[in-house]
């Protein structure tokens, strides 16, 4: 069943356009700007053209999806086969799935939101124009990874994200900007040099880097020696930009210089480059390296769910100094545990669960990132002991909405049933109770119980910041300043009043609301009609871990 019949040539030039059209958009941002489009300054007219190409490329996502046969989601379409490397047999292969269709409508999605909120709040920085033209070359590379049937194009889109992000944080972010940047591309060039010698092992040992021809053939063409290490080295390149624990530490500092849209997007799309990576590539080609494996990805990845929870309860505990962003980026590092976990459970229940979880946590964390980055701009800073403030009430009392908003997407976070954060966890905790066969059922219980424990380390973390930066600290009455002494009974210190009442802090803007509404709506909208994303994922995965077979 398709919404609207359209045919296979035009589903096809959609796909290339969304791929291609960003990377024209980002040579042309950098060009002068023809008369009659250049609005009040070439600044606005740059920022005008971010919004436009994204939003071209959004409804060519938008499209792709209507057209989508939805009662074939296993079966790859609006595909592009041309040889571009004959001696090398490799192929510029495009196509979609009920894989990879969600991810490419969350990145469309996502970074036209951050080309509308930067036409409004543009970080500091150098040249506006050179900061469009960065964001789209990384839209550009990112919808190029989870389009691409190649393993060679996989490997050079993957790497097409890296400079972007890198000048972004540098050029663009906070303190500590280029420290964190050049962390950032060490980590994932290093990790990258690693997958790129088990890519070409497999394509080399197998004849082919068709990823279609790959998994049809289910790893029956490669021995379970050349399986596992191919395994082990594409699975660190993938676990680094996950990033899995131990191999996370460049995320938090990342995160926490990263200007706001670089935050949203490195954690609503990046991340998910990763694990795609993971069910496109090592799951149906070398399945006997990834059930060698498996128990070790799911012992890392649950560590990085208790590990990730804990390191965000330090940070929140009052008088830690901590930072938002750097514990919005903390409990990245477990809510992508749980994506590693059903991936590794190798089942289909685990893997769709991995794949929910990972749009929920784009749509959840991209909404988290855009709300802090908003509270630092009010604030000033994102110190939690400085937001939670001393007056007795914080954002409920000073910009209610803003504060609403914020609690929503924590509860969300959170893994609140009928929210879209629930499903995905659930899920990866059923896979990993009944895990693939040949796997051990007591070790992934045991993985399973302690996930099950890292979901109330992060409601009780969540829950935490909630109170502090929403309602405020409570300040014994004697402490309180003078004039604020006077102005409240001393029967009841906690309560704000008219006089000396905390000031007032501008609430949403219009411009905020464009940006964060449709990533409310879809967080609800997932939570309340699982449905229409495991509709998509399901058949594709049931047909992936059969090795083709629908």
């Amino acid at each position: 069943m398709t919404v609207i019949d359209i045919s296979p040539s035009v589903m096809q030039f959609f796909l290339a356009f969304i791929v291609v059209v960003p990377l024209l958009g980002a040579v042309a941002a950098l060009l002068p700007a023809p008369p009659g489009l250049k609005g009040k300054n070439p600044d606005q007219a740059v920022l005008r053209h971010g919004v436009t190409v994204t939003g071209a490329v959004l409804i060519a996502a938008i499209v792709l999806a209507v057209g989508f046969d939805h009662d074939h989601p296993a079966t790859m379409q609006a595909t592009t086969d041309i040889s571009w490397i004959p001696a090398l047999d490799v192929r510029i292969h495009l196509g979609i799935d009920g894989i990879s269709l969600p991810l490419l409508l969350l990145t469309a999605l996502l970074t036209f939101l951050c080309a509308l909120y930067s036409y409004f709040k543009l970080p500091a920085g150098p040249s506006p124009k050179a900061f469009i033209a960065l964001v789209l070359v990384l839209e550009s590379g990112t919808l190029a990874t989870f389009a691409v049937l190649d393993l060679l194009l996989f490997f050079l889109a993957f790497e097409m994200v890296l400079i972007p992000m890198y000048f972004l944080i540098a050029r663009w972010g906070g303190d500590q900007r280029r420290a964190a940047a050049w962390k950032f591309i060490l980590y994932t060039l290093l990790g990258s040099v690693v997958m790129l010698l088990g890519l070409l092992l497999i394509g080399l040992k197998s004849g082919t880097f068709d990823m279609v021809a790959l998994a049809t053939d289910n790893g029956r063409g490669l021995t379970t020696s050349v399986q596992v290490i191919a395994v082990l080295a594409i699975g660190l390149g993938l676990a680094v930009k996950t990033p899995m624990w131990p191999l996370h530490s460049w995320l938090p500092d990342a995160h926490t210089a990263a200007p706001t849209v670089g935050s949203v997007l490195l954690a609503g799309v990046l991340l998910k480059m990763g694990t795609y990576g993971f069910v496109r590539i090592l799951l149906p080609i070398a399945p006997d390296g990834m059930r060698t494996f498996a128990p070790y990805l799911a012992a890392f990845a649950v560590v990085g769910i208790v590990y990730g929870s804990l390191a965000c309860l330090a940070l929140a505990r009052n008088g830690a100094k901590g930072d938002l962003k750097r514990l919005i980026a903390y409990s990245s590092v477990g809510h992508m545990g749980f994506v590693l976990l059903g991936i590794a459970t190798m089942t289909p229940t685990g893997v769709n669960g991995a794949l929910f979880a990972n749009i929920a946590h784009g749509l959840i964390t991209g909404l988290l990132f855009f709300l802090v980055g908003a509270i630092k701009d009010r604030y000033g800073t994102a110190d939690l002991d400085t937001l939670a403030g001393a007056t007795g009430a914080a954002l409920y009392g000073r910009a209610p909405r803003l504060g609403a908003l914020l609690a929503f997407a924590a509860v969300a976070s959170l893994g609140l049933p009928g929210l879209a954060g629930f499903w995905g966890e659930m899920l990866t905790l059923f896979g990993a109770y009944s895990p693939a066969e040949g796997l051990s059922r007591p070790a992934f219980r045991t993985f399973m119980a302690i996930g099950a424990f890292g979901t109330l380390l992060t409601a009780a973390y969540m829950l935490i910041v909630v109170r502090r930066v929403c309602m405020g600290e409570h300040t014994p009455h004697s402490q309180l300043p003078p004039d604020d002494r006077t102005a409240r009974p001393a029967d009841d210190p906690g309560r704000p009043t008219a006089v000396g009442g905390p000031p007032q802090l501008a609430d949403i803007q219009r411009y905020e609301a464009a940006a964060w509404t449709p990533l409310a709506a879809l967080t609800v909208l997932a939570g309340l009609w699982p449905a229409v994303l495991l509709g998509l994922t399901d058949p594709a995965v049931q047909k992936l871990l059969a090795g083709g077979k629908s």
